[in-house]
């Protein structure tokens, strides 16, 4: 039977109780994302903004991304959404090891994900797909997509990195029994994170890689 930190569960002294202590974390996370919407919002709106000043480069660029990986990497992390999910849902009933899977699922996928993105990014250097290349091929207004295609995506990448490297100290907590899922949210504040990173994805699929297919 794997050992349980005596310190697990322990209310610290600055909160009442675990209630308090679960409503400061989840407040506190509400904080973070909301500034995190303000930084993509500015990004979105530049997007939209050059959008409709040269709608015809942006679907010239558009038509260069590779939309089966796009579409793949959707289809991933939907799929990772619903594990992490799970593994929030598994937390409250106390299921130390099947957290743990599920956490581990959410990990395997995120790094698929970054993969194929990976891959994606090979793909796009070799094709000249890049903001300065000398042999870039498309108009000049294109290049602005090429701008946006590559910050939004690797903002997305780095917050994903992030996310993973949180599941997998929430994980390694959890199976050494120093953090005990039904007396915690921080595997539900986790959640929280990755919800949101998933949700921008969710954004950046059409704008990115569906502009020009219609």
């Amino acid at each position: 039977m794997r050992e349980i930190s005596p310190f697990a569960g322990i209310v610290p002294e600055q909160f009442d109780d675990r209630g308090q202590q679960r409503q400061a974390a989840e407040f506190g996370m509400w904080i973070f994302l909301g500034t995190e919407v303000l930084f993509f919002g500015a990004i979105f709106l530049g997007y939209t903004l050059y959008r409709m000043a040269y709608p015809a480069a942006f679907e010239e660029a558009g038509r260069e991304t590779l939309v089966l990986i796009g579409s793949a990497n959707t289809a991933i992390l939907l799929i990772s959404s619903l594990t992490a999910a799970l593994a929030v849902k598994a937390a409250e009933f106390g299921s130390s090891r099947l957290v743990v899977r599920l956490i581990a699922a959410t990990i395997a996928l995120g790094l698929l994900f970054l993969a194929l993105k990976g891959y994606e990014y090979h793909h796009d250097i070799k094709s000249h797909f890049v903001p300065g290349d000398p042999l870039f091929r498309l108009s000049e207004h294109a290049v602005i997509f090429v701008s946006f295609y590559w910050a939004m995506t690797g903002i997305h990448a780095i917050h994903m990195a992030i996310g993973l490297g949180a599941w997998a100290v929430v994980a390694i907590l959890v199976r050494r029994g120093r953090v005990v899922p039904d007396k915690t949210n921080t595997i539900e504040v986790v959640g929280l994170y990755w919800h949101f990173v998933d949700t921008i994805w969710i954004f950046l699929y059409p704008l990115l890689y569906l502009v020009g297919r219609s």
